[in-house]
């Protein structure tokens, strides 16, 4: 039986044994102990850096594993990026109807959304910010960027909103290369989860402009087997994934019926395993939230 498989099961068993510790104020640290304990267990099992925060929103709990730690956003830098824009749009200082005209000079690898327009018409920044979010189209991100001057200033906005952590240094491509002496273009669990809060639950951007985002995040066609891939199938996941090299992230809202949401990060960094196996890291972070929500 693969290692994995062997962890899942049990603690599938602990858990129908009772095992898992009790709701409430008073089993509150045994419980994250217990979310710890089993993200280190599949840490050790998929090899690298597992970093993860959740927090679920109804009881206000937070649980982690490595999450104060730096990884490289990857493409989850995405849904940032785009709540710049819906930003801007609340303040009247832009339109989602403007369109913006580049050449095939301008495209750089996995445009498969922007590619289908340049040198024509271009692209308007709500279709830019779709493509970029729901298929994580690099140049899409790059056009947006370069828009509002380069990668400083979403980290600028970032600032206002409070992340102290999170940096975006460079475009894609390089975004997704470790600098060998600079945090470059990373974030914390903690900080993703943190700003990803205010943006798409919280009261950063207006009513229409977030539920805008929460649609985008809802449409992504990239994290099928990823954190979605471990939920029920009748909860829904609004989520940004990021891939490269040995690295593999899933962030989101996931909505749970009946309850209110839970907000997760998932960065995996130096995993030497399969990508296949990579993924199905990530969807057992997934299969851990039915726990935390239970």
């Amino acid at each position: 039986m693969h290692r994995r498989h062997f962890l899942s099961s049990a603690v599938s068993i602990a858990l129908a044994a009772g095992l898992w510790p009790r709701r409430g104020l008073s089993g509150m640290p045994e419980r994250q102990d217990a979310v710890a304990a089993r993200l280190q267990a599949l840490e050790a099992d998929v090899g690298g850096r597992l970093g993860v925060y959740v927090v679920d929103t109804q009881s206000g709990a937070g649980y982690g594993y490595r999450p104060d730690e730096r990884f490289l956003m990857l493409s989850s830098f995405k849904l940032l990026a785009s709540a710049l824009v819906l930003h801007r749009v609340d303040a009247g200082l832009d339109s989602l109807a403007r369109r913006i005209s580049y050449g095939r000079e301008d495209l750089v690898p996995w445009s498969p959304v922007t590619g289908r327009h340049a040198g024509g018409e271009g692209m308007t920044l709500a279709g830019l910010c779709e493509a970029a979010v729901t298929t994580s189209d690099n140049t899409a991100a790059n056009l947006i960027l370069a828009s509002y001057g380069g990668p400083a200033a979403l980290t600028a906005y970032l600032r206002q909103l409070g992340d102290t952590v999170t940096r975006l240094d460079r475009n894609e491509p390089t975004l997704n290369d470790k600098h060998p002496h600079e945090p470059f273009d990373t974030t914390s669990p903690r900080a993703m989860v943190g700003s990803m809060r205010k943006l798409v639950l919280g009261e950063a951007l207006s009513a229409a402009s977030r539920e805008r985002l929460q649609q985008w995040l809802l449409g992504n066609t990239t994290g099928g087997r990823r954190l979605k891939a471990g939920l029920p199938a009748d909860w829904r996941i609004g989520d940004k994934t990021g891939t490269a090299g040995m690295d593999a992230n899933d962030v989101g809202v996931v909505w749970p019926p009946g309850r209110a949401p839970l907000l997760v990060a998932a960065y995996l960094a130096d995993s030497p395993a399969e990508g296949a196996a990579r993924e199905a890291a990530i969807a057992d972070v997934g299969r851990l939230l039915r726990d935390i929500a239970r």
